[in-house]
């Protein structure tokens, strides 16, 4: 995640916040767009496209939550595609991917309708990044991921194909009940041919700077292993993928465009999990928390987190760059974390997490 995205994280602190856009819209609060709207504040300015993560030690912690039996429940978390990796892995009732860029609702809405029209995941993989489907999906249930990655790095399907596919996907995502403009429409087609035009040599990329050399391609994440050395993103196995694709199907994984530290999005997301009697098992944060310190938001961001129901062993994930981030696995520019959300409330209660260096030095 870039500097960008948390710099602006407490952006919608400042705006006003969407309430009632709901009813504005004419959509009811109980359907997929409804709660959408209603949990929704405006979005801020991000100049980074995170299309993809960018990442590389984000299935790192995967042992970690098996071994604390993080299952069920709610997740939470920020971003794009490598949250259908940690919902695979911890299998929640209900997930929010909320984000202060209403770009990140648009992507998760193009990934949403990719799931709608897919059988398997070398479906979802080819038509995410437009190459021709496999007649039949049958051989490809136990394929590895590195079959599947091979099998995408043929070319692009030809250009009246790629706009038959476009076609599809628009269709989906009408579908969705979502209100949209004709410019919304147009970014979802230019993130959609990002991915068919760089194909699984895509990056993580901030507007006006070329991609790091050291941002991993989305080839990298798909074919990454966690800490056990076991294949674990979301499309190395059709049982992860089906179980994400269900929760698509199930309207379960709603994306909102809000602020983490903000007063409407996280409390709108603890009214809902109250109401459903559903508790959050899952938070993921990225490395938001770096730039809350910064920002003077990390306070209220605690405090919407300590007011979200949850489990009793229920985990942040974070991931620290830099000099914040020992023990890099080589290759990585990124550590990922796990703590109990318990023990960050009590660290931030008893001021023994004053500074973020504390936060990621425990």
């Amino acid at each position: 995640m870039s500097r960008a995205r948390a710099r602006l994280v407490g952006f919608a602190v400042a705006v006003f916040v969407c309430a009632g856009v709901a009813a504005d819209r004419g959509q009811a609060p109980s359907t997929f767009a409804g709660q959408i709207a209603a949990l929704s504040e405006r979005d801020g300015y991000f100049d980074t496209d995170n299309l993809i993560s960018n990442e590389s030690s984000y299935q790192q912690v995967l042992p970690e939550l098996r071994k604390r039996h993080v299952q069920g429940g709610a997740y939470v978390g920020v971003g794009p595609d490598q949250n259908f990796t940690y919902i695979a892995e911890t299998r929640p009732e209900i997930a929010f991917i909320i984000d202060v860029r209403r770009d990140n609702l648009l992507l998760q809405l193009l990934f949403k309708a990719l799931f709608d029209l897919s059988r398997t995941r070398v479906d979802y993989l080819a038509q995410l990044l437009g190459r021709p489907v496999p007649a039949d999906p049958a051989p490809w249930r136990n394929a590895t991921v590195d079959r599947l990655i091979a099998y995408v790095e043929a070319p692009a399907a030809q250009p009246e194909a790629i706009a038959a596919l476009r076609a599809r996907v628009d269709s989906a995502i009408k579908r969705s009940g979502v209100s949209l403009s004709t410019k919304d429409f147009q970014t979802i087609d230019q993130f959609h041919r990002r991915f068919i035009e760089e194909g699984v040599s895509l990056r993580f990329q901030s507007t006006g700077r070329p991609p790091r050399s050291y941002y991993p391609t989305y080839r990298q994440l798909l074919a990454d292993t966690d800490g056990s050395g076991k294949q674990a993103n979301f499309l190395a196995s059709e049982d992860a993928f089906q179980f994400v694709k269900g929760l698509q199907a199930r309207d379960l994984i709603i994306p909102v465009v809000g602020d983490v530290s903000g007063p409407t999005a996280m409390s709108g997301i603890g009214g809902m999990l109250t109401k459903r009697g559903t508790r959050l098992s899952t938070f993921y944060i990225s490395n938001v928390e770096f730039y809350l310190f910064g920002d003077g938001a990390f306070a209220r961001y605690v405090a919407n987190l300590g007011r979200l129901p949850h489990a009793s062993n229920g985990v942040v994930i974070r991931s620290v760059f830099g000099g914040f981030a020992p023990g890099l696995r080589s290759g990585d520019a990124s550590v990922s974390q796990v703590q109990a959300i318990d023990d960050l409330l009590a660290g931030v209660a008893s001021k023994k997490i004053q500074y973020y260096a504390d936060l990621v030095g425990r």
